[in-house]
C-alpha cells in the first residue's frame, strides 16, 4: 500500500500539517522536528506527489517546452542544454512535439497552460504572425523562441538568411553555378524561409539566378523517385544542393548515392545546423554551424530572467538574442574544374524551375 502523509505524521508524531509544512517549506520548520519528518519519510519511503504539492503553491516550478520534432537532433541538442541548466536550478520541464502541425502547436500551447506552466521555450512554424503567441502575450504568459528568426518577439536564433548567404557564396566559391535548395514545406518553417532569402540573395550577387526551393516531404526516410528524377536527369542538372537542415542532407546523401552518383564528385552538397553525426558520414558533411545547445541554453536565461523579473540585469537592449553560425568545410563539396561548364542553364522540373 502507498504511504500517504497521513501515515507520516503517524510515524513522526506530528500533525498533518507541521509534515506538509516540512514539505513544501521547511525553512519554517524546527530543524529537530524537520529531521524526524525526514526520517520517517525515508522509513516509509513516501514520496510526495509533485501536482498536489504544485496545486497548493503558487509557483509551480514548471517549464513548458514545445518543439516541432526530437527525430531531428538540433532540437534535442537545444533541449539538452535548456535540460542541463533547469535542473540544476530547481526547475522540471514538460515536453510536447508537434510535428510542424499548427493544431498540434495549438494543443502542445493549451495542454501547457492548463498545467500553470511558469514560461513556455518554444519553436513554431510562424513567430512574426502566430495568433497563439499574441495570446500569450495578452495573458502576460512569458516565453522564448528558439530558431524562431524574428526581432518581434523574445528569441534566439542564428540569422538564418545570413548563414544561408554565407553557405551559398562558399559553394560559389567553389565553382558552382547551378545551385539549388531542398527544403521541407516553407509554410511550416520561418528559419527555411529566411534560409532560402540568403541563398537568393547570394545567387544574385553572384549574377546568377535563384531558383524556387524544392519542397519535399520533411518527414520522409527517402526521397521520392520524381524528386530524385528532378536532380539526377538532365544535362544541366544542378552540381550542388544546399539543404536546409543536415537532416535532410543525409537523406538526400543516401538518395543519391542509390542513383549511383558519386559525392562530391557528381554533386556537391551543402547542409544546415552542424549536427555533430555529420562529421561521421562518409564522406563528412559541410554545413553552415548552429550552436544548438548554446541556443537552448540562451533560452532558458532568458525566460529564467524573465519569470525572476531579472531580465535587465542581463543587459539586453533588444528581444531578439542572435548568436554567431560558423562553416564547416566537410568533403562533401569539390571545385568544378571547368566554370563555364557550369554556367547557368535553363532546366524543366517539378515545384523548383532553377537557372531561368
Amino acid at each position: 500500500m502507498i504511504p500517504t502523509i497521513k501515515d507520516v505524521a503517524a510515524h513522526a508524531g506530528f500533525s498533518i500539517a507541521t509534515v506538509s509544512r516540512a514539505i513544501n517549506a521547511p525553512h519554517t520548520v524546527n530543524p529537530v522536528t524537520l529531521d524526524k519528518v525526514r526520517q520517517s519519510i525515508d522509513a516509509l519511503n513516501f514520496r510526495p506527489s509533485p501536482l498536489a504539492r504544485q496545486l497548493r503553491s503558487e509557483r509551480t516550478r514548471l517549464i513548458g517546452v514545445v518543439l516541432p520534432t526530437l527525430a531531428n537532433p538540433v532540437f534535442a541538442e537545444c533541449l539538452q542544454g535548456i535540460d542541463d541548466l533547469a535542473s540544476a536550478q530547481g526547475y522540471r520541464l514538460m515536453l510536447m512535439t508537434t510535428q510542424y502541425d499548427a493544431d498540434r502547436e495549438r494543443h502542445a500551447i493549451e495542454t501547457l497552460r492548463e498545467h500553470r506552466v511558469e514560461g513556455m521555450i518554444l519553436t513554431v512554424a510562424d513567430a512574426d504572425t502566430h495568433p497563439l503567441l499574441d495570446e500569450l502575450d495578452r495573458a502576460g504568459l512569458l516565453y522564448v523562441l528558439m530558431h524562431n528568426d524574428t526581432v518581434r518577439r523574445p528569441s534566439v536564433c542564428v540569422d538564418n538568411r545570413l548563414a544561408a548567404f554565407d553557405g551559398v557564396r562558399m559553394l560559389i566559391a567553389h565553382g558552382h553555378r547551378r545551385i539549388l535548395m531542398l527544403a521541407g514545406t516553407l509554410a511550416a518553417s520561418d528559419r527555411a524561409r529566411q534560409r532560402h532569402l540568403g541563398y537568393a540573395q547570394a545567387m544574385q550577387q553572384a549574377g546568377l539566378t535563384p531558383a524556387p526551393a524544392l519542397e519535399v516531404d520533411f518527414n520522409a526516410d527517402e526521397l521520392s523517385p520524381s524528386v530524385l528524377a528532378h536532380l539526377t536527369s538532365g544535362p544541366h542538372r544542378p552540381t550542388a544542393l544546399f539543404c536546409s537542415n543536415d537532416l535532410l542532407a543525409m537523406v538526400v546523401m543516401r538518395g543519391l548515392r542509390r542513383a549511383r552518383l558519386q559525392i562530391p564528385h557528381d554533386m556537391s552538397i551543402l547542409g544546415f545546423d552542424g549536427l555533430a553525426m555529420g562529421e561521421l558520414l562518409s564522406p563528412p558533411l559541410a554545413s553552415i554551424c548552429a550552436p544548438n545547445r548554446e541556443i537552448g541554453c540562451a533560452a532558458w536565461q532568458r525566460l529564467l530572467a524573465r519569470v525572476t523579473g531579472t531580465y535587465e540585469a542581463l543587459g539586453e537592449t533588444s528581444l531578439a538574442l542572435t548568436l554567431p553560425h560558423t562553416l564547416r568545410e566537410g568533403a562533401t563539396i569539390a571545385a568544378i574544374p571547368n566554370l563555364s561548364a557550369a554556367s547557368p542553364a535553363r532546366t524543366s522540373g517539378l515545384t523548383a524551375r532553377p537557372f531561368a
